[in-house]
């Protein structure tokens, strides 16, 4: 895999710190600095993770796929799953992309596509578990006029909008037999019939599949075909999670901090060594899906006196997203016959949402326009609710410093 300035692949590095942090967490076991005690008591972490003795050393692999997904990774594993990939990408076969959700397959699935001789055709994603088994066939497979009620015209599936070109099967552990019997034709034969039809249409296309199903557990409870999943398995990667790979953190985090601060709108933030620390100690259970939550959260409300007043949830235990909210008193069992569940549902409401937009607004300057699209609400619906709860920079609620949780 290239690495130079001239190849589609280019080299990137992270800040000195940054790789020195990765390389004094997960240095080598028999590195004797490894427990600074000297008591011989070594972290797990370090055996189960090792790191090269260098990582500044270590190349880069960074693949633009295209103008808004770019696969950026440094750990040995990624890159020698990328490298397979590549490799994979000059064989028409499908490929069995396995790992948790999150974790980046339709990145690896896209870089095999980009990768191989179709890549100037289409690439199309069907997520099998977003869809009803009939929407799901005729999504797939196509219509004909009349073949159901309300099917007025003719229209073509994702197979025959995707000739000559790649289609990835997302989620399809959770695929149902029935369609599962009528995909496995199609990877047999090359040939399907719309929904409603007789005539045969010849499919050429690249089908890869994912999946964070396990397969062979589900195939043991007849969930899934074992004929199909045969089928499919020519070549199989996995990936994977991110907490095994950490070398892949800190480059991840300096690639959506410039992303993000163009989408949002808002000046990047550098990354200091505690943040650093925190993220490389965090499990994340939600992968490269949750890294990404966590930097958009750091561009608004980045700075470290913000982290420590939360808590850093990126040291919780806990599994699943943390949520940062302004805190409310907890009603007491006495309060509810005065004020009733209704109305303080309501004040409670009113008071987190008139903290939250106070904070959005003093971290971005009481830019309305920015704000409003951090908050994902138009600029009209803005000000309208600066309005309604007197939020101004003289106000005395921009002053105000609400109390966070985790």
């Amino acid at each position: 895999m290239a690495t130079n300035s001239n190849s589609a692949s280019t080299a990137f590095h992270a800040p000195g710190w940054a790789a020195k942090a990765v390389n004094a967490r997960y240095k080598p076991a028999d590195d004797a600095s490894t427990d600074p005690s000297g008591s011989g008591d070594a972290d797990l972490s370090v055996l189960k993770n090792p790191a090269p003795a260098s990582a500044d050393a270590a190349p880069l692999v960074r693949e633009r796929l295209d103008p808004e997904r770019c696969l950026v990774a440094r750990s040995p594993a990624m890159q020698a799953i990328a490298a397979r990939a590549r490799q994979l990408a000059e064989f028409d076969v499908p490929v069995l992309i396995l790992g948790e959700s999150g974790c980046g397959k339709e990145m690896v699935a896209r870089l095999v596509h980009e990768a191989s001789n179709r890549r100037h055709h289409r690439f199309l994603k069907v997520n099998c578990a977003a869809l009803p088994d009939d929407l799901l066939e005729s999504e797939l497979f196509g219509y004909e006029a009349g073949a159901f009620t309300g099917a007025t015209r003719a229209k073509p599936g994702q197979f025959e909008m995707c000739q000559k070109g790649t289609i990835l099967l997302d989620e399809i552990g959770e695929m149902s037999p029935v369609l599962q019997a009528k995909l496995l034709h199609v990877l047999q034969d090359h040939c399907f019939s719309r929904l409603g039809g007789r005539a045969e249409i010849f499919a050429d296309v690249r089908v890869l599949a994912a999946t964070n199903v396990d397969l062979p557990k589900a195939m043991a409870e007849k969930r899934f075909r074992e004929d199909l999943f045969f089928r499919l398995n020519v070549f199989s990667l996995h990936l994977p999670p991110l907490r095994e790979r950490p070398e892949d953190i800190p480059v991840l985090m300096e690639h959506y901090l410039q992303r993000f601060a163009e989408q949002l709108g808002c000046p990047t933030r550098m990354l200091t060594p505690q943040v650093l620390e925190q993220c490389l100690r965090h499990p994340w259970y939600g992968n490269v899906r949750e890294l990404e939550n966590f930097i958009k959260r750091y561009l608004i409300f980045g700075d470290q006196a913000w982290l420590d007043q939360t808590r850093a949830p990126l040291t919780s235990e806990a599994p699943g997203l943390q949520r940062h909210l302004p805190a409310t008193p907890e009603p007491s069992a006495q309060s509810l016959p005065e004020e009733g569940l209704k109305e303080m549902v309501h004040r409670i409401t009113g008071d987190l949402e008139r903290q939250t937009i106070a904070r959005v607004l003093e971290e971005n300057r009481w830019n309305r326009t920015v704000t409003a699209r951090v908050l994902n609400i138009s600029y009209r619906a803005l000000l309208n609710k600066v309005r309604q709860y007197g939020l101004f920079p003289n106000s005395p609620e921009r002053h105000e410093k609400p109390t966070l949780i985790a």
